[in-house]
């Protein structure tokens, strides 16, 4: 089947698959860190108890095995040493089923986790990476030319991605229709980079030219990545800088990352080498493949275009959904992101005390969180595309409730100065000693002035202080 090797695709190839796999990689070493101690045994929303429940989402080998510490140590390390095996691109070397079958079982390991995660694990990146880990490694190896059909289902995914994005703005707030929105996104977006204050202080003119070229990258440009090249290695620039842009100004984790990554499978050898003539126009890809490999590879092609059709459907509903999976294997998902834009930054400080609660004098001193905003002279870091799970639940609690179960449980780890959750912070005010009583507090942030900055040192400006919950101490019930 001729038609379907991609033969001028092979840098493409290379990509997709490393890039994948790299991602895995981070996935991977995100859960080995925080896994246990936020869904493990001991954990704020322990795996045991929800499968004891019957509650996982879908296919989980902790189901058939039952869920240890241990077993999610196996799978982690496992799936490093997979993925790993990939970006060394040591399966590409042997027969084409060889990478598909790494691939399957990065997908299967990394499915059992998301479904047994819950709460933190309810992010569409999730799904993303595991529709992509599927997708890519039907490319093949090294040993067959890159399937046709798998580089338009690839496309195919960030079309939806991007589209859905793009089309859930449209919906779902008029400040992404009156081109008002990038005022606020900077400075109230989950988790800011160290150039998130430097972007949301550009003019008012800038910000409106930012939602412009949003709405164009996210619902034109993905429709040239089906043309003839050069257009869609063009469009896959665009997106691709664009990707870029928002890697700079904020924290995603690997949302950004897989999207440049995926882009590439709309880059073309020739394209490449008319840019850069040092890479060669011919990269040595077979010409041809097995025809039982070209129809395996047709037939599962043909089952992921039907598995995306409820994806596609959802693109043009009045009630579009947002990350939403449409099957067990979460393969073909709807993707989108920031519907609406928060107009005020809201983040909930946790303090603690040695001392009496109730006393006038008593001192309270804050927990100190890796990437979320705390302390007003601390300049935002940059973690993605590592996921700080806690981080990013901490910013939820203001749109939703702090009286949320694993908040609580938080806060029974606190007091109880539990060496996993504190692990999970900067900062201990305490150094491992327990506190007598903790509460928390919200307070609304804003990103300091030019002259603020200037004046105080300080990246934020923290008022309005609000008892969210009052003090808890050790021996208090519930």
């Amino acid at each position: 089947m001729e038609w379907l090797a991609g033969n001028d695709y092979e840098l493409a190839r290379q990509v997709l698959q490393r890039g994948v796999a790299a991602l895995y990689i981070v996935a991977f070493v995100s859960t080995l860190n925080q896994f246990r101690a936020l869904l493990g045994e001991n954990g704020l929303l322990p795996t045991t108890d929800l499968l004891e429940r019957g509650g996982a989402r879908g296919p989980t080998l902790f189901r058939r095995w039952g869920y240890s510490d241990r077993k999610l140590v196996a799978v982690c390390v496992l799936g490093v040493a997979l993925a790993s095996t990939v970006l060394l691109g040591l399966p590409q070397l042997g027969p084409p089923w060889l990478p598909l079958g790494v691939f399957l079982a990065l997908w299967g390991l990394y499915m059992s986790v998301v479904n047994v995660g819950q709460t933190f694990y309810g992010f569409g990146w999730e799904m993303l990476l595991l529709e992509a880990g599927f997708t890519v490694g039907l490319l093949g190896s090294n040993q067959v030319p890159p399937p046709t059909t798998v580089l338009i289902l690839i496309a195919w995914l960030v079309f939806r991605l991007e589209f859905g994005a793009g089309m859930i703005k449209l919906r779902g707030d008029v400040a992404w229709r009156n081109l008002t929105a990038l005022y606020y996104h900077h400075e109230t977006q989950p988790m800011p980079g160290p150039l998130s204050r430097q972007a949301h202080l550009l003019p008012a003119w800038w910000h409106r030219i930012e939602a412009a070229g949003n709405h164009a990258t996210q619902l034109v440009v993905p429709f040239l990545l089906f043309l003839p090249q050069p257009v869609a290695s063009v469009a896959a620039a665009v997106i691709i800088l664009t990707q870029l842009w928002l890697v700079a100004t904020g924290n995603f984790a690997w949302l950004n990352w897989i999207a440049i990554v995926l882009a590439f499978s709309a880059v073309s050898d020739g394209t490449i080498h008319a840019l850069l003539p040092a890479v060669p126009a011919d990269l040595g890809t077979p010409p041809t493949a097995p025809l039982w490999w070209d129809v395996l590879v047709l037939g599962a092609s043909l089952g992921l275009a039907a598995a995306s059709f409820p994806a596609l459907r959802n693109l043009f509903s009045k009630r579009q959904l947002m990350n939403a999976s449409f099957n067990r294997w979460q393969l073909g998902n709807a993707y989108g992101a920031f519907g609406s834009v928060t107009r005020e930054r809201v983040e909930i400080v946790v303090e603690g005390t040695r001392d009496d609660a109730a006393a006038p004098d008593a001192r309270w001193w804050e927990y100190e969180f890796k990437g979320k905003p705390g302390d007003v002279t601390r300049r935002p870091a940059q973690f993605a595309p590592y996921h700080l799970r806690l981080d990013w639940l901490m910013w939820f609690l203001p749109l939703r409730s702090v009286h949320e179960r694993w908040f609580y449980a938080f806060l029974g780890k606190l007091l109880a100065a539990d060496p996993a959750t504190l692990r999970l912070l900067r900062r201990d005010p305490f150094d491992g000693e327990q506190p007598r009583s903790v509460r928390v507090w919200s307070y609304h942030y804003r990103f300091a002035t030019r002259a603020e900055r200037r004046a105080t040192g300080a990246y934020w400006v923290r008022d309005r202080g609000r008892l969210q919950i009052p003090p808890v101490g050790r021996g208090d019930g519930g």
